[in-house]
């Protein structure tokens, strides 16, 4: 069985067709949406996402937004969302360790601390996901 899943970001459109699963990370943890899924609204944390369509998984790193559950039509509008195949390694990895290099400052407010914890788990999910190409 399918559902309809259209997967929306700011910049525009990314997938737009019928699924057989979407597994995303919310606020509260994984969950795995099927056909015939409960009616909700989720909040979207930071992690792999994986859409299984046509017989095929793809995986992806998506960061925030929210998850759409309606009339089993289900509508993921993630803050950003990079297919796996599309994340560039070396990219990530360089974020990797500017993220690491701020957190090693003796002098950082907090602020600047969270900022590069957030950047740091992007970039480890980014890194992560690269090195799946399935």
């Amino acid at each position: 069985m399918t559902f309809p899943l259209k997967i929306v970001t700011p910049d525009g459109l990314i997938f737009d067709g019928q699924a057989e699963k979407l597994i995303v990370r919310t606020t509260t943890g994984d969950r795995a949406i099927l056909a015939r899924h409960i009616d909700g609204v989720f909040p979207l944390g930071m992690g792999e996402a994986a859409v299984v369509y046509d017989g095929n998984r793809r995986t992806a790193a998506c960061i925030g937004g929210l998850l759409s559950i309606t009339d089993g039509e289900v509508t993921l509008v993630p803050t950003t969302f990079e297919w796996s195949d599309e994340i560039d390694a070396d990219r990530a990895d360089r974020s990797l360790h500017r993220a690491e290099a701020a957190l090693e400052k003796k002098d950082s407010t907090d602020a600047e601390i969270q900022l590069a914890e957030a950047r740091l788990k992007r970039a480890l999910i980014r890194k992560s996901v690269a090195t799946r190409r399935f």
